[in-house]
This record gives structure tokens, C-alpha cells and sequence, in this order.
């Protein structure tokens, strides 16, 4: 017998091992599936429908923490693209980090991208090694992305789908948190420090500790989006994309292994001697001290300061209302006859005031939500009909911009939100994005229900195309705020407080490339379903 004859015989003994493998609990299955893969990636075994439908089988009984590892695991292999399939139909977490690690030719891509929908496109669409032939193939799906949605896995417990199969589920992210909390109860000793390096992309491909599965595949060079569990911050990424040393970045690792966890990490950028060519970044990490984690002096002090704020802004509210009134006064002469240099000038002192309570109250709401006393009710908010309302009331900001707001076809749909509470957070969002549009742009507003929540999903202008989530989510952000009718406090502020004030309410916002998402709970009747559609 030959050499490649004795080859086939061992793998298919290899694969006949793991399918006769006991794979009915939980550790049986996890063995299971990450070998499977492994003997598919590394070509050591076919991937056909039996093998495909066994991966799919014991996937539900699989932790999602070794799915997303087992995703990393595809950054060391050549996959086939049925492969690939299992894990882009998997929850969001697990389909973007096989997608961000996964590496593929053309024709591989042309394949698998109209399997993947608008989500698995829009991880791919932050990838910078895509060749020009796949990025052309990525643009020829056009507006049918401005849609969300994922499938859920199988046979997996889940609440009842709506009918498309895509949902969203901000419950069963809080149930996942929660059990992995708890998780951690139990947990082994943990890693104390460990080095690293990357390809010149950003993604580790090395580390001198184990288990390696949970670190391999990060990436330095985040750029927004839906990024997992695992996380690296403005540091880390913006000194990569410089090409200089760091240190003091955090990096958060998911999962239960010794590795897990919250991380401080250093690096320096590696070039090659011959070509002077960037090579990638070498690093070390390590636990962060006692001082170095929050705690709850920290919530204390954040508590106090807000206080604080909120008192403040109390103080400077009486006075500027005070302002405004007295300025209209003048406007309409109400005290009397006023010349009309006069009157223009009061106008334009009520104007510069608006403005300014808008900040007072933007102000307001950020400390309440900080020290945690935002007072809000349970409610019912018609969503078309908010959002027409919301655009009526901004169509002098459109104008200035010479900008058009295109809203969604009037569906009944309605968020389980307090109506003051919905029309605040849709029109500081809403007001964000038109106070970056250039003449011409037109935004567009699309509805997405799954289960148990609606989404609003914006196309936000092309001067925010160029930034990612940390750049316009930075406080110091002067340059976006720069333009007539842009929010007084920048649109860092802006936006932050778009993220924290869904969060108060029980919902998220994403900030993806070329989409801004509102991820709100929603209305539904007695079975768990949206209560109407349209």
C-alpha cells in the first residue's frame, strides 16, 4: 500500500472515531463539532451532506463560546465554502467572526456572498484584503442590504420566528450575558500574561499561550460594526493603522478558558529589514492591576458627578428660557413697536438659544442616564407615525442641508416604548445624520421586525463613511460637529447619547458600516409575535 493509500486510510479512521464518538451531552457534542471542522478545514475529510448535516445536528447542543472559537479556527485553514455555511447561518456573533477571519479566493467569494444576506455582507465589507473583482461583486447588491436579519440555528430552543426566519433578539443576548456570568463562578484559574503577534492586517496569528483558539483571529484594526464578545479599544486600533508603539490598550477575551477575560495590552510594530515593510505588530499582554479595573468607587464617583451635572445644568436652564422668551418678546413686538434691524436680531438670538436648551436638555438626559435616575414609563409608540412627526419637526434642518429624509412605507408596527421616551431617541438620531448630509444626499429609513423587536435601520451621510464606530464615537470630535445645524455638543456626544438611551430602554444601537441601527423592543401579542405587520 502506498504512502497517499495509508494517508486515506488514517484520516478516514480519524473520521470514523469522531462520528462513533458519544456526542448526545454537551462535552460530547462541543468534542464533536470543533473536530469536525477540523478534519473538513484541514481537507482530512469530505464535505459532504451527511458530514454537513452531522455539523449541523450537534451544533444546538454546542456552547456558543466554542462556536465563535471554533469560527476563529477557520483563520488557520483553507475551509470549503459548504463549510463556511454552517457557520454564517449561525447567530450574528458566531457568522462575523468566521467571516473575519476566514481566508478565501475570488471565485470562493463570488460563491458564498449571495448566501450570505445583508448582515454577513456588511462583516465582509470591513474586510481590507478583499480583491477589487470581490469588493465589485459586494457593491452589485445594493439597497437590498439596507435590510437586517440572520437565521436562527436549529434545532436550538428558541421563542417562535417570525415568519421570514430572521429575528433579532435583545432578551436572549441579556439570557447569553447572564449565563456566561454565571459561568464564571466556576471558572478556572485564569491566564496571567502572554505575548502576541500579528500579520500585517492586524489579526493575531500568534501567542505563546494556550488555548489559543480564543485569542487567534482578533483583530487590531476594528473598524466598527458587530464585533462579538471580544474587543480591542481606540488604542490598540488607532495605533495600528498609525504603525506605532502602544500600551495600556484593553482587550477583551470571551469564554471560559484560562485566557478569557479582561486584558491590558502593549505592542510595537514590526517592518521588514530588506523592504522596510510593514509586517504586523508584536505584543504582550496582561491582567489589569487593582487600580486599573472599575469598581464601585468608581460607580460612586460617576454617581456624584452626575449629581453634579444635573444641577448644573439645572442652573443654567432658568436663565437661558429667561433668554429665549425675552428675545421673542422683542421679535413679535409684544412690548411695543421695534425697529426692524432689531427684530432680525432678536431672531437670531432665539435661534442661537434653541440651540443651546437643546444642549441644556441633551446635557440633562446623558447625567440622568449616568447616574442612573432616568425616570420612564412603559408605553406604546405607532411607529410610522412617530417617524413622519420626527420629520416634520426636522424638516428645517433638511433644508439647510439640502438633504432629504426618506422614511419607511406606513407599516402597524409599534414599539413597547414610552412615546416621549421613543421620540426623543428617534429624533436625536434622525437630527445627527441630516446634520452631516451634503445637498443632494438622500437617508434612508427602513423598518425591520423580528422577534420580539423592531429595528430602524439609516443609511447614515457620506461625511461619516470614512469613520469608524471609535471616531464617531469620540467626545473630542470637533471636525464632524463643524458644520451649520450640527448638534452644539458634537456628534460624538450625539451619538453616545443615541447608544446609551437605547440601552436605558431595553433595546441597543449598532453602528455598522453604512448603516446605523435602533434595535427597540417591540409590541407583541399573547404567542410571542409581533402584535401586527405589515
Amino acid at each position: 500500500m502506498g504512502q497517499g493509500v495509508r494517508r486515506f486510510v488514517r484520516f478516514d479512521d480519524s473520521l470514523k472515531t469522531v462520528l462513533a464518538a458519544e456526542a448526545q451531552s454537551a462535552l460530547g457534542a462541543q468534542a464533536a463539532f470543533r473536530q469536525i471542522v477540523d478534519l473538513i478545514g484541514r481537507g482530512r475529510a469530505p464535505a459532504d451532506a451527511a458530514l454537513l448535516t452531522r455539523l449541523r445536528q450537534v451544533r444546538g447542543r454546542v456552547a456558543e463560546a466554542s462556536r465563535i472559537a471554533a469560527a476563529r479556527s477557520l483563520a488557520l485553514m483553507d475551509p470549503p465554502v459548504a463549510l463556511i455555511d454552517v457557520f454564517v447561518e449561525d447567530i450574528p456573533d458566531v457568522a462575523a467572526t468566521a467571516l473575519r477571519v476566514v481566508r478565501l479566493d475570488s471565485a470562493a467569494w463570488d460563491a458564498l456572498l449571495p448566501r450570505l444576506g445583508p448582515f454577513g455582507r456588511s462583516i465582509v465589507r470591513q474586510r481590507r484584503d478583499l480583491a477589487p473583482s470581490v469588493e465589485r461583486a459586494l457593491a452589485t447588491f445594493g439597497a437590498v442590504d439596507f435590510q437586517l436579519g440572520y437565521r436562527p440555528v436549529e434545532p436550538a430552543p428558541a421563542p417562535a420566528a417570525a415568519p421570514d426566519g430572521e429575528r433579532f433578539e435583545v432578551a436572549a443576548l441579556v439570557h447569553r450575558i447572564a449565563a456566561h456570568q454565571r459561568a464564571h463562578a466556576d471558572a478556572i484559574s485564569p491566564l496571567g500574561a502572554f505575548q502576541f503577534e500579528t500579520d500585517a492586517a492586524g489579526v493575531i496569528r500568534w501567542l505563546d499561550a494556550a488555548p489559543r483558539g480564543a485569542v487567534i483571529g482578533l483583530s487590531l484594526d476594528h473598524r466598527g460594526g458587530l464585533w462579538a464578545d471580544a474587543a480591542v479599544d481606540g488604542i490598540a486600533a488607532g495605533a495600528f493603522r498609525k504603525r506605532a508603539a502602544f500600551t495600556g490598550a484593553r482587550l477583551m477575551v470571551p469564554g471560559e478558558s484560562p485566557i478569557a477575560g479582561e486584558w491590558r495590552i502593549a505592542g510595537t510594530p514590526m517592518f521588514d529589514h530588506a523592504t522596510g515593510a510593514f509586517t504586523g505588530m508584536r505584543g504582550q499582554a496582561r491582567r489589569p492591576r487593582a487600580d486599573e479595573r472599575a469598581g464601585r468607587a468608581a460607580e460612586r464617583d460617576r454617581a456624584v458627578g452626575a449629581e453634579g451635572l444635573r444641577r448644573l445644568v439645572h442652573e443654567l436652564r432658568t436663565p437661558t428660557n429667561a433668554i429665549a422668551g425675552f428675545s421673542e418678546l422683542i421679535e413679535q413686538e409684544l412690548l411695543g413697536p421695534v425697529a426692524s434691524s432689531y427684530r432680525d436680531r432678536a431672531a437670531d438670538i432665539r435661534r442661537h438659544v434653541a440651540g443651546l436648551i437643546g444642549a441644556i436638555e441633551d446635557l440633562d438626559l446623558a447625567a440622568r442616564i449616568d447616574g442612573h435616575a432616568l425616570d420612564h414609563r412603559d408605553g406604546v409608540t405607532p411607529v410610522p407615525a412617530l417617524l413622519e412627526r420626527v420629520a416634520d419637526e426636522l424638516a428645517p434642518l433638511a433644508a439647510l442641508r439640502g438633504a432629504e429624509l426618506v422614511l419607511p412605507a406606513r407599516r402597524d408596527v409599534a414599539w413597547a416604548l414610552d412615546p416621549h421616551d421613543a421620540e426623543r431617541l428617534v429624533s436625536r438620531l434622525f437630527a445627527t445624520v441630516l446634520s452631516a448630509a451634503q445637498p443632494g444626499e438622500r437617508l434612508t429609513a427602513a423598518l425591520v421586525a423580528g422577534v420580539g423587536t423592531l429595528a430602524l435601520a439609516v443609511v447614515p451621510p457620506a461625511a461619516f463613511a470614512d469613520r469608524d464606530e471609535a471616531a464617531l464615537l469620540a467626545l473630542d470630535d470637533e471636525e464632524a460637529g463643524a458644520d451649520e445645524g450640527a448638534p452644539l455638543l458634537g456628534v460624538g456626544f450625539a451619538l453616545r447619547l443615541v447608544r446609551n438611551l437605547a440601552a436605558e430602554l431595553g433595546g441597543r444601537f449598532v453602528i455598522a458600516a453604512g448603516l446605523f441601527t435602533l434595535l427597540l423592543p417591540a409590541v407583541t401579542d399573547e404567542a410571542g409575535g409581533q402584535a401586527s405587520r405589515g
